[in-house]
């Protein structure tokens, strides 16, 4: 069925006009009226989440409501809703009873930083600024105390979409960045070798100054970017989809940000043309690039997906690329899965913001007291087997923005894409890696470990929990040596992971070797003391005791 295109929703968050007061018993007669449909009626969303873990979390939120003012409440449901992580389960703050306010600024986490990139007039002296800390406390420390508001699907998601909630008095607050709700919050910040503090007031939500996360023109707001020119990801956005050539790269280059149909040309009508085009020029290369894109309905990528498996000119290694990003999300993670899956598409960019089997479509559960809205998700999409699945997909080529590449158009997501060689490049690193491991060639493995693993091309490929799983894979069919060897690799990879020396010690409790099982678990315990690899260590521990 169709998948709505949400994000939209997601980013409408502007004040609505406050309702009669909500007494704290109704808040809580609504909070349990949520918990019983959802264990009544999705309950199969308890998968990153447990039944358990979240009716504590229910009775810990119940029990505080009567000391919370209304906005901390709404907060409240956020963290609840957001325990799910998926991204089409979310509460809509701007359909709710509650008032909230919004600074006039946007912000964008760089691969340097977060900037404010977007500004109303009255703060353009803040526009290109970096932002260092919010109400005196580091901005990471910020980011953590937000996250669980957010109902972010995984890293990228927040990146893309973290920003908005950042700009909201009502969540600082809820989640202990201020101490008292106040509408105006001092950032500090650095510019032009410069660093300083501004204040910034909040007031009235705006949405209509942005397309696709961009400061639009003719607005009252100001952009960071050079106005004199504009990179092809960003041109032509009243367009759903175009797409240019570039004769010096004989390449064609296609912009598709939504799985709709664009009014003046729907998605087979205009895949036709694009490749009655390649047909009849000198192209080598064709680049896709859905980094803005939310989604929409699925059933639409099949004409997208069919005319590139029908053009071998095209669907060629080196010859298809496909740009991913942060906003790739939803509708458009199941094209992204189908062209892995039958096309033979190098993926450049950042990974998308969506997980690659996803819980997708919501219902409207409108809270019986306060009427906030509360969309739960309820059709789960799979593309790929439930081995294959991740938290997002990973681009084969990694390539992302500085403020400085931003701000001056460059665009050297689209640059690697363009300038792409095949030479000593590795599609498939752990393939190759194992292929090495299965060969017996130790000493050039652990050359080209090294090699990968530094190697900013790959900086997105997950090295740790894939030799991880390789080596529990060899530790479960007994291959204990084999296994040893591929944790032992893991612990000088990534030393200073709690986990590898986890993985390690299992592994020589199991081939029978307990005094330097204990020797690795206790490592892991002194990298993660109160975490959940150390709660683990000390658990295994106590089991070879027993």
């Amino acid at each position: 069925m169709k998948k709505l295109f949400f994000l939209a929703a997601l980013l409408l968050l502007w004040q609505v006009p406050a309702q009669e007061k909500i007494t704290s018993s109704q808040w809580q007669e609504d909070l349990r009226f949520l918990q019983h449909t959802v264990h009544k009626d999705y309950p199969f969303l308890f998968k990153k989440t447990t039944a358990t873990d979240f009716d504590k979390a229910i009775e810990e939120f119940y029990a505080a409501i009567p000391q919370m003012q209304d906005h901390e409440v709404l907060v409240g449901f956020g963290r609840i809703i957001g325990m799910f992580k998926y991204g089409h389960t979310r509460v809509s703050f701007s359909e709710g009873p509650v008032s909230y306010q919004q600074m006039p600024i946007n912000t964008y986490q760089y691969k340097d930083g977060s900037y404010i990139n977007g500004a109303h007039k009255d703060y353009e002296s803040l526009v290109g600024a970096k932002i260092l800390e919010v109400e005196g406390k580091p901005l990471n420390q910020v980011y953590e105390a937000i996250y669980p508001v957010v109902p972010a699907e995984n890293e990228q998601f927040f990146k893309a979409y973290g920003g908005i909630y950042l700009l909201i008095p009502e969540v600082l607050h809820a989640q202990g960045i201020t101490e008292t709700l106040k509408n105006k919050i001092i950032f500090k910040l650095e510019k032009n070798g410069e660093v300083f503090t501004a204040e910034v007031t909040a007031g009235k939500p705006q949405h209509d100054h942005l397309e696709y996360g961009e400061v639009k023109t003719g607005t009252d707001w100001v952009g960071a970017r050079d106005p004199s020119k504009t990179p092809l990801y960003l041109k032509n956005l009243e367009k759903i989809y175009y797409f240019e050539y570039l004769p010096n790269e004989k390449a064609v280059y296609v912009r598709h940000s939504q799985i709709q149909d664009d009014p003046d040309e729907n998605i087979p009508a205009f895949y036709k043309r694009l490749f009655e085009f390649i047909d009849s020029t000198d192209v080598e290369k064709l680049i896709l690039d859905v980094r803005l894109n939310g989604g929409g309905n699925n059933y639409k990528n099949k004409p997208i997906v069919t005319s590139i498996i029908e053009h071998q000119k095209i669907n060629q290694p080196g010859k298809l690329f496909v740009i991913i990003g942060r906003r790739t999300f939803s509708a458009c993670q199941n094209l992204v899965n189908e062209l892995d899956n039958y096309t033979n598409a190098i993926f450049v960019g950042e990974p998308t913001a969506e997980n690659i089997n996803f819980y997708g479509d919501n219902r409207r559960v409108e809270l019986p007291n306060s009427r906030l809205p509360v969309y739960l998700s309820f059709a789960w999409w799979q593309d790929k087997p439930q081995w294959e699945n991740a938290d997002y997909t990973v681009p084969h080529l990694a390539a992302e923005l500085t403020f400085a590449e931003y701000s001056t158009n460059e665009d050297p997501v689209l640059d690697a894409a363009l300038n792409f060689s095949s030479d000593d490049f590795i599609i498939d690193p752990m393939g190759y890696l194992t292929q090495l491991f299965m060969d017996g060639k130790y000493e050039l493995l652990a050359t080209e470990v090294q090699r990968l693993v530094q190697d900013p091309t790959y900086k997105f490929f997950d090295f740790e929990a894939e030799f991880n799983k390789a080596g529990y894979q060899l530790l479960g069919s007994s291959q204990f040596e084999g296994a040893l060897y591929v944790f032992e690799m893991n612990t000088r990879l990534f030393p200073e992971s709690a986990n590898t020396w986890d993985s390690l010690a299992e592994g020589y409790w199991k081939s029978g070797d307990p005094v330097k099982a204990k020797e690795y678990y206790n490592k892991a315990i002194e990298l993660d003391p109160n975490g959940a690899t150390g709660e683990n260590a000390r658990a295994m521990l106590k089991k070879m005791q027993e």
